[in-house]
């Protein structure tokens, strides 16, 4: 399948252009529509009145005052189309009130009149609906802020300030610019971004992006960006050029009006050639009046990009959104877009008579100085656990190689072994660990001797799968991973997620050539949160940036920002461009079908000029009408949680980041079991891990069985759906029982028995493994439900 070539693209306006309406133009103000609706409701309805009295002259004359007041703003509407070189149906109506005058039919004009008018009116209303959302984020844009000079505080024009000035924001007021936190704690309402309506809690240092709001007390705030290269500036522009430029759909509706101009003209007039009777020709124009028929495609595609902007996702314009809607092929980045694009400590593996807790700590202590990513990982991964670094002296930093300093006297280096460091058995096999799970390893040495090593990897999104599953559902028949990244971790993603196809160690230029190849295949996605990803976004039918960590250059190159970091908002935005376009397509054909079953009714004599109008002003609404359902939110497009299955959602999401340690522990303790004279130690190790299990693990199973499962099974369906959970949670729960078995066993006879190690590291690494599954599973398919 070919398609257009990036040329045929809609064109994007410049930021300083306004946020029009589709379709529309602006004809004389914004009171015409109303005031042509009342004049010709008075003149029907002074009309009717008279006529029922008996004064049918008197009545006439009304209806033909109402039809002549409309003449002459329609002709206006036909002649500045006429002057864009389109000959839209306008003219129709036109011709229709003419036919009405010149053959008496006054009350079928004074219809028709009040059809255009009401038809107008319905489209402005529309479209101020549609559009609601789109506009709200200018009227939210921040015009002064609030610089701080020692102990004075001033308002300032956003527009001055500079990267590095501390601000005060107050409370209740929006975030003029990027900035980090520089004072206490801020509490941020971050829904206009995100559409997450919670509370967000961000502690000093931490970044916060402009255009949220502040939910707390008053906090200083340091600016790491201009207002133009901010966050929210950046949706501003995409939200000025949202709805610019008509999309292909409604462009196919102005090709439906090209013939159906011709074609209601000639029904007409061979109706009048065949019958002899003008007042037939006058019906089918008249029924051939759709005024705001056609304007339903727009008006489904501007309710489209409303509804996307509801969930964080910027749509730059409607053309974007219908090509979406079309896609069938996905390109992905890995780091950022499939994965969290920050690495977390995956694994801790400590040399003999030492523990990876005081392994992760030492690390931890020395990386505490380092701006690198990986330390920072370091950092956060032992204070989750509570273990708080201690003080180091003498930190120096070389590039490339890892941190180092003095703790305890002794000197401490966390990085790359230097070159000619023997390599002890442990840190082989620790070697071979990392290899194979795809991880980087950050070695702790002491005074030159390596000690521990920490795994580092950067995890898959939790709601990775599910959004993949989603888009095949939409339409979406091929996903490729396309990274920058070493072809082992690449691979491992795209067999969990079951990619059609994986490129690793691309270049920005391999990136675009790849997409071009694709698509030549078939209307193509590219997903990309980087720099390096900006000029495959550009090269791609549809680029999609995640904004909300992403780069200032892929969101400019991007046509839709994710401005919440949520992949599963693309698979929201996909859901939505594709009933966006159906629903607009069937506005318009469906409108046109009618249209000209009721023309050939009126050719026949079987719809008179007053009762095709009654009719036509029904077709009219009837698609408008359907076209707004693009506003409402698709069924089943998203489970809906009940908020207290969210709150157990977020708690049990936290228990498991806080139960790593444990897991840890039992493969520790497995490990330990295949040490060669380590059986005391390896007992101790497993007295460790049964009272883990006992104390906390086997706590937290229990309240999910009874607590989180229950509250989720109105949502997900019925308990069938949790019951392979709740088989592996009575799986966790034998092997955690047998491995009690074998300590009360050790217990009684004072060591391991030979015949126990066997069976009992079975069960530790079976339990390891069974646990990791289960809460992968479980943060697959429950967690990343909620927001």
């Amino acid at each position: 399948m070919t398609h257009a070539d990036p040329a045929d693209r809609t064109r994007r306006p410049t930021t300083e252009e306004p946020l029009p309406g589709p379709g529309r133009e602006d004809t004389g103000g914004a009171w015409l529509e109303p005031a042509l609706l009342a004049v010709t409701a008075a003149s029907l309805t002074a009309g009717g009145v008279l006529w029922l009295l008996g004064h049918d002259d008197a009545a006439g004359l009304c209806w033909a005052l109402g039809t002549v007041s409309a003449v002459v703003p329609a002709v206006g509407w036909v002649v500045a189309a006429l002057r864009r070189g389109h000959a839209g149906v306008d003219l129709i109506a036109v011709l229709a009130l003419g036919g009405t005058l010149a053959v008496g039919e006054y009350l079928a004009g004074a219809l028709i009149a009040l059809m255009l008018a009401t038809g107008r009116v319905l489209e402005a209303a529309a479209q101020q609906r549609a559009s609601h959302d789109l506009r709200a984020l200018l009227a939210h844009t921040p015009r002064t802020a609030r610089l701080r000079r020692g102990a004075e505080v001033r308002p300032v024009p956003v527009s001055e300030v500079a990267v590095g000035d501390l601000l005060v924001v107050g409370a209740g007021e929006v975030v003029p610019v990027d900035g980090q936190v520089a004072g206490p704690a801020a509490v941020l309402d971050e829904s206009v971004l995100t559409g997450e309506s919670a509370p967000v809690e961000r502690p000093p240092g931490q970044s916060v992006r402009s255009g949220v709001v502040n939910a707390g007390g008053a906090f200083d705030l340091r600016a790491t960006a201009t207002e133009r290269d901010s966050t929210y500036a950046g949706i501003v522009r995409l939200a000025r050029q949202a709805g610019a430029e008509a999309a292909p759909v409604v462009r196919l509706a102005d090709r439906y009006a090209a013939w159906f101009l011709p074609l209601a003209v000639a029904v007409a007039g061979l109706a009048w050639l065949l019958s002899g009777s003008a007042v037939r020709a006058v019906a089918v124009l008249v029924v051939a009046t759709p005024c705001p028929l056609l304007l339903a495609a727009p008006v489904a595609i501007v309710s489209g990009l409303s509804r996307a902007s509801r969930l964080g996702v910027v749509v730059r314009d409607g053309g974007a959104l219908e090509r979406l809607g079309r896609a069938r092929t996905l390109l992905l980045d890995k780091t950022g877009t499939l994965t969290g694009g920050r690495p977390r400590v995956a694994d801790v593996t400590a040399a003999p008579g030492r523990r990876p807790a005081e392994v992760l700590r030492l690390a931890a202590t020395v990386d505490q100085y380092s701006p690198h990513v990986l330390a920072r990982a370091i950092v956060d991964a032992a204070r989750e656990r509570g273990l708080e670094p201690s003080e180091a002296r003498d930190v120096s930093e070389e590039a490339g190689r890892g941190a180092v300093g003095t703790v305890g006297g002794r000197r401490t280096a966390v990085g790359r072994l230097q070159p000619g460091t023997p390599v002890p058995d442990w840190a082989r096999a620790a070697e071979n660990r990392a290899l194979l799970d795809g991880s980087a390893v950050a070695w702790l040495t002491v005074d030159g001797t390596p000690v521990g090593a920490v795994m580092l990897r950067d995890p898959l999104r939790h709601d990775a799968p599910r959004t993949l599953r989603r888009l095949r559902t939409a339409g979406i028949d091929r996903i490729v991973m396309l990274t920058g990244d070493r072809p082992e971790p690449a691979r491992e993603i795209a067999a969990v997620l079951g990619l059609d196809g994986v490129r690793a160690e691309l270049t920005p230029a391999d990136k675009v050539a790849a997409v071009r190849t694709e698509r030549g295949r078939a209307v193509t996605v590219m997903v990309g949160d980087g720099v390096n990803d900006a000029p495959a976004l550009a090269a791609a039918d549809v680029g999609v940036a995640m904004g909300a960590r992403g780069s200032t250059a892929s969101s400019e190159a991007a046509d839709i920002v994710l401005t919440t970091d949520r992949v599963d908002r693309l698979a929201d935005a996909t859901a939505i461009a594709v009933r966006s376009r159906r629903i607009a397509v069937q506005s318009a054909l469906g409108g046109m079908l009618l249209s000209l079953a009721a023309m050939g009714a009126a050719a026949v004599g079987l719809l008179p000029p007053a009762a095709g109008a009654l009719l036509q002003e029904g077709i009219d609404v009837a698609v408008i009408l359907n076209a707004l359902r693009a506003l409402r939110v698709a069924p089943g497009a998203r489970p809906v949680l009940e908020p207290a299955a969210e709150a157990l959602i977020h708690r049990f999401a936290a228990e498991h980041e806080d139960l790593q340690d444990v897991l840890q522990a039992v493969r520790d303790a497995a490990a330990r079991l295949s040490a060669p004279g380590g059986d005391g130690q390896a007992l101790e190790s497993v007295r460790e891990v049964n009272r883990l299990l006992t104390e906390r693990l086997l706590p937290h199973e229990y309240a999910e069985e009874h607590e989180l499962y229950p509250a989720l099974g109105p949502t997900l369906g019925g308990p069938e759906a949790t019951a392979t959970m709740s088989r592996a949670h009575a799986e966790i729960e034998r092997l955690a029982g047998r491995v009690a078995t074998h300590l009360a066993l050790a217990e009684a006879q004072g060591a391991l028995e030979a015949e126990q190690l066997e069976d009992l590291r079975a069960c530790l690494y079976g339990l390891h493994t069974v646990l990791r599954l289960h809460f992968t599973q479980e943060e697959e398919n429950y967690f990343s439900l909620a927001p």
